[in-house]
Formats: C-alpha cells, structure tokens, sequence
C-alpha cells in the first residue's frame, strides 16, 4: 500500500492493491512518511474502509484530531451494537459516535456532565438501543478512566436509533421523534386518566406506530389518504372514546407542528388507542 495522505504520526490514508482508499492506523504508521511512501504493514493494527465518500473524509478529518484508543473503542461499540439490534446501520455512525465520545470524555475530565431530560423516554421507546449505549458507557469509563452516567448512555442510544436509517434526510430525528411520542402518549394517558402496561403487545404496537407517525411529522408526508369517511365515522361510534382522544392528538400536533392529521392517519391512531386501553 501507497500513502496519500499522512493525518498524524499515527493514522494515513493509503491506497490498497485494488485501488481504494483506505484508513490504516497503527502506532508510528505515518511517522516521518510523505506521499507516496509504502506503508510498512507491520505496523497496521487497523483498516478501515467506508463506502459513503463523503463520510470518509468526515472520519478522516475526525480521527487527525482524536486518540487512537477513542476510536478503537467506538468501532468495538458499533460492532457490539451490530450484533445486538441486528440492523444495517447508516456510516455515518462512525463519525458521529468516534466524535461523541471524544467529546463526551473531554467533558467529563473537565468535570461537566450533562444531563438528558429524554433519558426515561429513551429507555422506555428504544430498550435494545440503550442497553447498547449503558455497555458503551461501561466500556468509555474503564478504558478512558471517567466517570459518566446513564445519561450519557441515552445520549449514545439515540446515535444508533438515527444509524439505522439509511436515508441520510431522516437522520438526527431521534431525539425530536421520541419528543412526539412522549407528548402522544401523555395526551393518551391524561385522556384516560391511566398508566400503561409497558410489556404487553398492545403497547409495543402503540409506540411503533407513533415512532413512524413522527417521522411523518418531521418530513411533512402523510399516508395516501384513501376514502375513510365511512370507516372513520363507524369507528366514531363504535370507539367513541379513543376517537376523542385521537381528535386531541390531531388538535395538539396541528397546533404544536402545523401538520394536519389526514383521516387515514386518525384511523390508525383511534384503533392503536382503542387496543391500548381495550381493558379499562
């Protein structure tokens, strides 16, 4: 492999044998190497190659100014995060978390801790997620010597529930999607005067619609509203309750987000309602 480019005495940009440029770092990798100096494989302890070009050159100028070991370590907690959500995630995810903790460890050497006023919500809406970031926080404090706290394993959570959209205008919407279904949820719960059971499938079903609900929201699309009058104004009667409820809702985010709940839209929610609070 060919240097192209040095970043610091310890990573490079080089191009393999096929062509590619890739990230290779090892301790002294790049020391006293110019262009087109051969890289000495020995001392690679570490490739990486990511497709999305743009963020390839995001990483790169990231990792000029971070250690090493930061990196190492957000790599070892993506691919912990790969095994257990099971889910393609978006590469931008290795700038934004390698970035996140450099930051989140500068903080807390210099004894600022953040907190997260979503935490609860994070735990609740995005338990796989959390759990990723909860390991995250045990391995950024064992290695880097630091002492952060739950919070910032919400924080972490919500840069893998964004990872996993592939589409690179949805991304970053976690934090305000989970907003909305916090604020659906409580609109559901004051309504009924009631809490729920967080375990059951009917609850589980709820969330999930509301998290793809939001994202409608914060894209301005709607479902293709088909001819619901009829159904709609069954339901009316038949769920006369949850049907208020779902009116609340469609008052509050019409107001809230100037977005206008199409009928289609008002049906999915009175039945996910209708089913949340079935047994009261």
């Amino acid at each position: 492999m060919k240097i192209k480019r040095t970043l610091n005495n310890n990573a490079a940009i080089a191009e393999n044998h096929d062509g590619v440029d890739v990230l290779v770092m090892g301790p002294g990798i790049a020391f006293g190497k110019k262009t087109g100096d051969s890289v000495e494989i020995s001392k690679v302890e570490k490739t990486l190659f990511l497709k999305n070009k743009e963020v390839m050159n995001k990483f790169t100028d990231l990792v000029i100014d971070v250690p090493m070991d930061q990196i190492e370590i957000a790599e070892r907690i993506i691919n912990l995060a790969k095994m257990k959500l099971g889910k393609k995630l978006n590469e931008i995810v290795y700038v934004n978390l390698t970035d996140h903790i450099h930051i989140a460890v500068k903080r807390a050497r210099d004894g600022i801790f953040l907190s997260n006023p979503l935490k609860w919500d994070i735990v609740r809406f995005y338990p796989d997620e959390f759990s990723v970031g909860s390991k995250a926080v045990e391995v950024i404090n064992e290695s880097q010597k630091v002492n952060l706290a739950d919070d910032e394993a919400a924080f972490i959570a919500i840069h893998f529930v964004n990872a996993e959209s592939e589409d690179n205008s949805e991304q970053n919407q976690a934090y305000e999607i989970t907003k909305i279904i916090k604020e659906c949820e409580d609109i559901v719960k004051d309504y009924f005067h009631t809490e729920f059971d967080e375990q059951s499938l009917n609850y589980y079903r709820f969330i999930t619609h509301l998290r793809f609900f939001a994202q409608r929201i914060l894209q301005g699309k709607h479902y293709d509203d088909e001819d619901d009058d009829d159904l709609l104004e069954t339901l009316e009667h038949r769920y006369a309750e949850p049907y208020k409820c779902s009116k609340k809702i469609k008052e509050y985010i019409s107001e809230k987000y100037n977005f206008t709940i199409t009928g289609s839209e008002l049906l999915y929610l009175t039945v996910h309602i209708s089913r949340l609070v079935k047994n009261l």
